[in-house]
């Protein structure tokens, strides 16, 4: 059996899973129950992880629109993506990209405050993409 339980080590930013085993046969034989506690907070070493999502646009009578998208750990994978998709667009279409940085906390929920706008790629006439830095 597995309770919920927040934390007052970490300020109840965390919350701990008590895992108690052999509840019913300690009970049942009168002895003490053993439990163990993990802080999901305080005890992991919480490392915030950082993610790269490459999205495709094509624009069409002024209004864009999604095409493919993806997600990776790295900013050089995430760039080589954007860059394969690109190419493989129709450049009448005017396709363009953006390369999004975000910055994922355990235990939260996404927010835009962790989300930055890094680089934005256009497909030029030759079919090379070009990449801008947009943040710094």
């Amino acid at each position: 059996m597995t309770t919920p339980v927040e934390c007052t080590a970490c300020d109840g930013r965390g919350w701990k899973i008590v895992t108690r085993r052999g509840q019913v046969a300690a009970v049942s034989l009168g002895l003490a129950t053993s439990s163990r506690e993990d802080c999901l907070y305080c005890d992991g070493g919480q490392v915030p992880v950082e993610m790269f999502e490459w999205e495709v646009f094509l624009t069409d009578n002024g209004t864009d629109e999604l095409g493919p998208c993806g997600t990776s750990a790295g900013q050089a994978t995430s760039m080589d993506e954007l860059r394969k998709a690109l190419r493989r667009m129709d450049p009448a279409r005017q396709p363009w990209g953006r390369i999004t940085h975000r910055v994922y906390d355990f235990g939260t929920v996404p927010d835009d405050w962790s989300r930055r706008i890094i680089f934005r790629a256009t497909l030029d006439a030759a079919g090379q993409v070009r990449f801008e830095r947009t943040d710094r």
